[in-house]
Formats: structure tokens, sequence, C-alpha cells
């Protein structure tokens, strides 16, 4: 059988074909391959350069080859976290004409490393719960998505921090099932095997010193189970309001902020019934939303404030005909940032009195003016809007605010 190569790209059959297909892969010469660290697999797994390109090989027989590069194209489509698929290659045979496994080949994930090298560096235990985090996140999209994975692990999981944000990302679909939705059962099987496997590579490295001492592989294997089921609650329980009561939406952005989520996107669909709200959540680091506001809006503010504005940013983007996440024909995040700003932060900061605002900033009058609408939204039970809180937390908030700051006679 001549040698084979299916690829997503009509450039990548000419690169790959510099490669040693004639020789196991086990074999290959060091001139060919980049050294990068590696989790442990079933499969013999290389990483080597093609072109401009790093690339992951991974032999194994040609239908889960073939299945596992459909899967993984499949995950690409509904825009699942997981590494780029770009061919497989069949029909090898080694000199003397015996036939060798079949390859996949993706493309290896810039500045990122599997999540078992990363336990191996006796990371803090912060800093690891903060991974675990992300990788719940990824569960939770792979099963909404439909996606069962069936072999969760720590070696099949890469993680890459992004402009302060934590992510996982699925780098082993050989064992996955993609269906329409996924039943409880389904979920739980799935659950429970990235437990066992967790706990066990934890298990593994701990015997071998290299965990850090106040790590209990056990406890950390049950923590996925836990943030997984609360971040599931919170994303997947009935999500339709009813027209007007937009602080609802900002109610589950709260509680999504409480388990220690941001909202990465919110989209938000109208309907006759309501308005059904989809969230997108991530992991970050401490200062993200100080520098992602920076970087959006030129805006400088502390943190719980940048968080307090990028969510109400959010939701206002979600609200604009013109934001469309991921198409290229929408408005730019930035573009959108600025219009904001232009529309709405700015007029509303201007429409409290100099006189009354004292030492408060911008960024501060605005985080004050958000809360105080939530609040009074929170007791009227709709929405008020921003207007009318404006106008209450002038007439009523203000004047107290003020007199408290008044140095009194002695």
């Amino acid at each position: 059988m001549a040698l084979q190569i299916n690829a997503t790209n009509p450039e990548h059959p000419a690169l790959l074909l510099e490669l040693p297909w004639q020789l196991p892969l086990e074999e290959w010469p060091e001139r060919y391959l980049v050294p990068l660290p590696r989790g442990i697999s079933r499969h013999v797994v290389r990483y080597a350069r093609a072109g401009s390109e790093v690339i992951a090989v991974k032999e194994l027989a040609q239908r889960p080859a073939l299945r596992e590069y459909e899967l993984l194209r499949d995950l690409d489509r509904i825009g699942i976290p997981a590494v780029d698929p770009l061919a497989v290659v069949t029909g090898r045979s080694d000199p003397a004409g015996e036939p060798l496994e079949s390859v996949l080949v993706t493309r290896h994930l810039g500045g990122s490393m599997p999540y078992r090298s990363m336990f191996e560096t006796t990371l803090r235990p912060a800093t690891m719960h903060r991974l675990m985090d992300a990788l719940a996140v990824l569960l939770v999209r792979l099963h909404l998505a439909g996606f069962a994975w069936g072999d969760c692990s720590l070696s099949n999981t890469l993680f890459r921090r992004d402009a302060g944000a934590y992510a996982a990302y699925l780098v082993d679909a050989e064992t996955g099932e993609l269906h329409p939705e996924l039943s409880v059962g389904q979920r739980q099987y799935d659950l429970d095997l990235a437990r066992i496997n967790i706990s066990g590579e934890l298990l593994d490295l701990e015997a071998s010193g290299a965990l850090h001492p106040s790590v209990d592989p056990v406890e950390f294997g049950s923590e996925i189970c836990a943030r997984y089921q609360s971040l599931w609650q919170e994303l997947t329980r009935t999500s339709v309001y009813p027209a007007g009561k937009y602080h609802y939406i900002e109610r589950r952005i709260r509680r999504l902020n409480e388990l220690g989520f941001d909202v990465a996107e919110m989209q938000i669909e109208h309907a006759s019934h309501g308005d059904t709200v989809t969230f997108v959540p991530k992991v970050v680091d401490a200062g993200h939303h100080q520098r992602q506001l920076l970087r959006l809006t030129g805006l400088d503010a502390e943190e719980n404030q940048a968080r307090r504005l990028l969510n109400d940013l959010e939701s206002w983007m979600a609200t604009q005909d013109d934001y469309a996440p991921g198409d290229p024909l929408g408005a730019r995040p930035e573009v959108l940032a600025h219009r904001w700003v232009r529309e709405v932060f700015r007029p509303t900061v201007r429409s409290v009195p100099p006189d009354l605002r004292g030492p408060m900033d911008a960024a501060e009058i605005y985080h004050e003016l958000l809360e105080h609408r939530w609040y009074l939204s929170e007791r009227a039970q709709q929405d008020i809007g921003l207007d009318t809180a404006v106008e209450d937390y002038i007439r009523n908030i203000l004047p107290k605010a003020r007199a408290t700051l008044q140095p009194t006679d002695d």
C-alpha cells in the first residue's frame, strides 16, 4: 500500500513528506525531533518539526487514527479547546516492506505543557487549584457539547496561560464519543474516570517525590468532581428570563464569580417566551481584570472595580446587533469596548455632579452606580435601568456619603 497523507490543509502534505515515515517513531533521528515535555501515553508520541510548524506525532492503528482525526476536527468545528488536527499518515512501511502503524499528526499548542508536567514542578497548592478549575471548565464544555471523553487525565490535557487566563485543552480524543446530548450516567462515568485517573497520576508523582508535600492525591482527584458539579449546576439550570429582568443575568454572573469563575463570553438570544442566556466560563489569574479592562478601554481601575466594569461591558456587548463572537464580520471587542466607553461609561460618570463626587475617580463612581442599580433592581424585582439608578444615587446616597466625609468641629 502506498504512503497516503490525508491533511486539513493542502500545504501540509509537502511539509510532512520531509519526515522519515519509513522508520518506526521510536527510531526517528534526533535532528527531526523537538525536545518538549510529554505526558504518559499508551502509544509512542514524539514532537517533530515540519517546516516552521512544531507537530505532535502519535503512532496507532489506522482505524483509531482516522477516527480520532475526525473527532478532533468535529471539536474544532464546535469551538472546543483541543489540539488542532493536521493529518493522518497511512500506508507506512519500513525499507524491508514491512507495514508500520499509521500516524496522527496534530499541531503543537504553543506555550502549552501537559498537566502532568505542571504538577511535576511542585507547584504551590493555590496554583494547582486553579489548574483543576480550568480542567473542570474543559470537562463541562465537552459535556455540554455532547462529547464523552472516556480518558480524562493529567497526561491527556494541556495547560496554557493566555493573557492571565488559565485554559485546559484536550490532547487525546482516541476514546471519545460525540453525541447529540449526554445522559447523566455518561457524564458521571466520564467524571469518575477523571477522578480515578487524576488521583492515580498524582499518587505516581507522590511516590517519585515530584509532588508538593501538602497535596493529597485522593483529595485533589475528588476536587475535580466537586468543581465540575458546581459549575455544571450554575451553567445548565434554567436560563430563560422575563423581558426587562436583566438583573437576573447579573445575579448569575455574580454566582459564577463567587464560585471562582469568570464569564469569558455571554450570548443573549431573544425569544417570545423570554431571553435565553448562554455563558462560557473561564479561570483567570490575579490582576487579569485590570489588564483586560486597560487593554480594551484604556481605563485603569482596581481589580474588583475592573471585574465589575468588564461584566457590565460584556452584558452591554451581548445586546449589540453587531456583536458576533467568532464571526469575522462582527465588530471586534475593542471597537465595541470603545463604543461602550463613549456611549455608556463617560455619559454616566459625567451625570454625577463633581461637587458630590468628592475624591472618587471615574472607575469607582461607575462601580458604585452599578452596585446601586443592582441593589435597586433586586429590591424591585425588575431591572431599574442605569438612568434611574443614577438619579436615585445622586439624590439619596451621595449626599449622605459626603456628609460622613465632612470634618466635624471639636
